[in-house]
C-alpha cells in the first residue's frame, strides 16, 4: 500500500482528491493538511511515501516544503501539484529534488499513475528516466509477467495494463497474484520494489 498525505488548501479540490485516491487499491491517504507549515510535520508524523504537495500553500509555500523533505531526508516522495500550464515549474524551481509535477488541470486518472510513479522512482513531468541496468540475478517471472509489473512499476492500473497488453482484466490480476507469490512478495507495491531492486525491471 502506497502511503499519501496531501496538503492543499482549497477544500474542494482536496476533498475531490482524496476521494479519487481513496477509491484506488493500492493507496491511501494517511492525512490531509491545508498549510505549507503543516506538511513538515506531517511527514514526520505519518512516514508517507508520497507527499502531494499543492504548489501555492499558506504559510510555507508548496516548493519550499518539499525542499525541506529533500534537504532533511526523510524519506518521503514528492509530487506536486502546479497551476494550470506550468507542468514544469516545480522541476524549474527545484530540479531533481522532487519526485515530479502534474498540473491541476490534468485528467484525474493521471494523479493515481503518478503517485505510482513517483514512488517507483519515476519522474513525473520532467527529468529522464535512468538507464536499465544489468541484472542482480535472474528473473524467477516469465517474459509477460515482467510486461505486466514493468507497466504496473510505470503507474498503469490493471484495467491499463490489460488494455495495453491485448489482456483480460482478470487476467492481468492473476499475473499480479502469481508474480507476488513468486517473489514472496507482501503485494504488488512490495513485488515492484523486489523486481526493481534485482534489477528485472
Amino acid at each position: 500500500m502506497i502511503r499519501v498525505i496531501l496538503a492543499e488548501d482549497l477544500h474542494m479540490v482536496r476533498g475531490a482528491l482524496v476521494a479519487l485516491l481513496d477509491s484506488e487499491d493500492d493507496i491511501s491517504v494517511v492525512a490531509e493538511v491545508t498549510g505549507g507549515y503543516a506538511v513538515i510535520p506531517a511527514v514526520l508524523h505519518h512516514r508517507p511515501d508520497v507527499a502531494i504537495i499543492g504548489v501555492d500553500l499558506p504559510g510555507t509555500d508548496g516548493l519550499a516544503a518539499a525542499a525541506e523533505i529533500e534537504e532533511r531526508k526523510l524519506g518521503t516522495r514528492t509530487l506536486i501539484l502546479t497551476g494550470p500550464g506550468r507542468p514544469q515549474e516545480a522541476h524549474t524551481e527545484l530540479g531533481d529534488r522532487v519526485g515530479g509535477c502534474l498540473p491541476k488541470d490534468a485528467p484525474p486518472s493521471e494523479l493515481a499513475r503518478a503517485v505510482r510513479r513517483v514512488h517507483f522512482g519515476h519522474r513525473v513531468g520532467g527529468g529522464a528516466p535512468a538507464p536499465p541496468l544489468t541484472p542482480v540475478t535472474d528473473s524467477p517471472l516469465t517474459p509477460r509477467e515482467l510486461d505486466v509489473l514493468r507497466l504496473t512499476a510505470q503507474g498503469f492500473d490493471s484495467a491499463e495494463v490489460a488494455d495495453r497488453l491485448f489482456l483480460a482484466v482478470g487476467t492481468v490480476r492473476n499475473y499480479l497474484t502469481s508474480i507476488t507469490a513468486k517473489l514472496n512478495a507482501r503485494n504488488r507495491v512490495d513485488a515492484v520494489r523486489i523486481a526493481r531492486e534485482s534489477r528485472w525491471i
